[in-house]
């Protein structure tokens, strides 16, 4: 057996930690402020969060660009916007911790709605870029000849991205009936 899957193996196999109503009230609570961040900001853009998520972007340029490859040199940004998170929901799932798994499993999600914003702009390009560089979407959707369905995609993304938190939401509200009937 491969060394790293024997702890993957276990985690696979072991119980989940029980979700308790003040984690549950938390994240529920956290959801819908950050709901009602995201309906009060520009849209696609959540000012701290994004920030963040921004940083991971730019660096999944460089980090990416030690491939060599160009298409993934650009796209590496969003990859790693993406990747960040999901490193987050594995380490977490690793430790079976519903909480955790669920928060971050959101906030990959919410990267998709700022992608989202990224994209819808491939064409009009009026985002401010850092560095005042290309735009990744207009390269990325030119080179693949979906220029012209930006916005489409951009929808398709959203989309994703909020039923994405939802789903993980109802997964944690699942854990924790779980839990509840655990301890009836």
């Amino acid at each position: 057996m491969i060394p790293i899957l024997g702890p993957v193996q276990e985690a696979w196999e072991a119980e989940w930690q029980p979700v308790g109503t003040p984690a549950m009230v938390g994240v529920t609570v956290g959801l819908a402020l950050f709901g009602l961040a995201a309906m009060a900001s520009e849209p696609g853009w959540i000012p701290l969060l994004d920030g963040v998520n921004l940083l991971f972007h730019e660096a999944g340029h460089p980090l990416f660009g030690f491939l060599g490859w160009e298409p993934l040199t650009i796209l590496g940004g969003t990859l790693m916007q993406l990747l960040v998170p999901l490193l987050v929901v594995g380490s977490f799932w690793l430790r079976r911790e519903a909480p955790g798994t669920a928060v971050a499993g959101m906030w990959c999600c919410e990267n998709l709605l700022n992608i989202a914003r990224y994209v819808a702009d491939a064409r009009a390009q009026l985002l401010p870029l850092v560095g005042g560089g290309e735009h990744d979407w207009t390269d990325l959707l030119g080179r693949w000849g979906l220029l012209t369905r930006d916005t489409a995609i951009a929808r398709g993304l959203s989309a994703a991205g909020w039923l994405g938190m939802i789903a993980c939401w109802a997964w944690l509200v699942w854990r924790w009936r779980q839990a509840n009937r655990m301890r009836s």
